[in-house]
């Protein structure tokens, strides 16, 4: 007889290791926690759903795009288009997200792991892939030494995938997310690949050019573009509340055209809802872009929680990226999963990705 819908919307549960107030969300939370999966919620041709669980209680680290903006984390450049220096000078741990943008520099870049940075971190390396081809130099009044913002994410699944599986611990990367030169040249030629492909696919669907006069190559001033802006107002008003609803969201998955693409989940509500707009802005220029490849079905929420499922059974390998924190990576048939957590456990922040 089968386990009736109600029941197989949870899954497994692992013991949550003890709960001290004072302790970060990302050392306490459950490695393979209990959930549930509500939705889709549907505008288009995007479904959302929304990822239930207990919430980590404990301080919450400040975003990457918080700390920046205060000054209190700086991203610089050095030089080598694969790999960055990050410092997070204040008094509270600042999370990175893989798929994080950075604007300024001499090029644009995309930062390629999650990670948490300590307060007073001094400088760290982190691996980045350009997202801006052709410029070398201060563009306008920015600094060419250090990085001005991350307001964005990346919008696209195939330079994701690109850019983590060549960050992934089979491809032989040292600590701080370094990898070989053929790696990380052919990786970087797709996300190339992919960030033109996004501007053509947005520029159609928005039925205007998105590239910036300032760099035509650009992701990042595309993603400002205000023809693309305002083409995401309709999604947005239908859907973008959703991530400040119950304080028992934990996470999201998106599907685009009826395919699910990726997911996101984290250790407590407090740190998803930080990242919801960025990430829900993502999603959307991600739909925009697909509209002329025609919508279908929204999956089930029982074939959302086989996605995740079956990503959390793939083969396994790691890595270290800081002393503090490791990499796991799940590889499935289908889909991938990538795990950030602390040495005790913990998990920092899981995507999930689809081939």
């Amino acid at each position: 007889m089968s386990m009736p819908l109600s029941r197989r919307l949870f899954l497994r549960s692992a013991a949550v290791l003890p709960v001290l107030s004072a302790a970060p969300i990302w050392a306490i939370a459950a490695v393979t926690p209990e959930r549930r999966v509500s939705g889709p919620f549907l505008h288009d041709n995007l479904a959302i759903y929304l990822v239930h669980g207990a919430s980590a209680p404990g301080p919450v680290p400040l975003t990457l795009a918080e700390a920046m903006t205060s000054g209190k984390a700086r991203v610089y450049e050095t030089g080598n288009v694969s790999e960055l220096t990050i410092e997070n000078t204040g008094d509270e741990e600042v999370f990175v997200q893989s798929g994080d943008i950075v604007k300024g520099g001499k090029q644009d870049r995309v930062l390629t792991v999650s990670l948490i940075l300590p307060a007073k971190s001094g400088k760290m390396p982190i691996a980045s892939f350009c997202v801006e081809q052709g410029r070398w130099t201060a563009r306008g009044k920015e600094d060419a030494g250090q990085f001005a913002a991350s307001a964005k994410s990346m919008p696209s699944r195939e330079a994701k995938l690109a850019m983590k599986v060549a960050q992934a611990p089979q491809v032989q990367a040292a600590p701080g997310g370094r990898t070989g030169p053929a790696a990380q040249v052919s990786a970087q030629s797709r996300v190339w690949d992919s960030v033109s492909k996004t501007q053509s696919r947005l520029a159609g669907a928005v039925g205007a050019p998105v590239k910036a006069s300032a760099s035509e190559s650009s992701l990042q001033l595309t993603l400002e573009n205000e023809k693309l802006r305002s083409s995401q107002a309709a999604y947005t008003a239908a859907l973008g509340g959703k991530g400040t609803e119950g304080d028992d969201v934990v996470g999201y998955v998106f599907a685009v055209n009826g395919r699910i693409n990726s997911a996101d989940v984290y250790p407590s509500n407090a740190l998803f809802r930080k990242m919801w707009a960025k990430n829900f802005d993502a999603s959307v220029t991600e739909a925009l872009a697909g509209k002329a490849d025609g919508a279908g079905a929204a999956p089930t929420g029982e074939a959302v929680l086989a996605f995740l499922d079956k990503a959390e059974s793939g083969k396994s390998s790691e890595r270290d990226i800081t002393p503090a924190v490791k990499l796991e990576t799940r590889e499935a048939e289908s889909n991938y999963l990538f795990e950030t957590r602390g040495r005790k456990g913990g998990y920092v922040h899981r995507n999930y990705l689809a081939k």
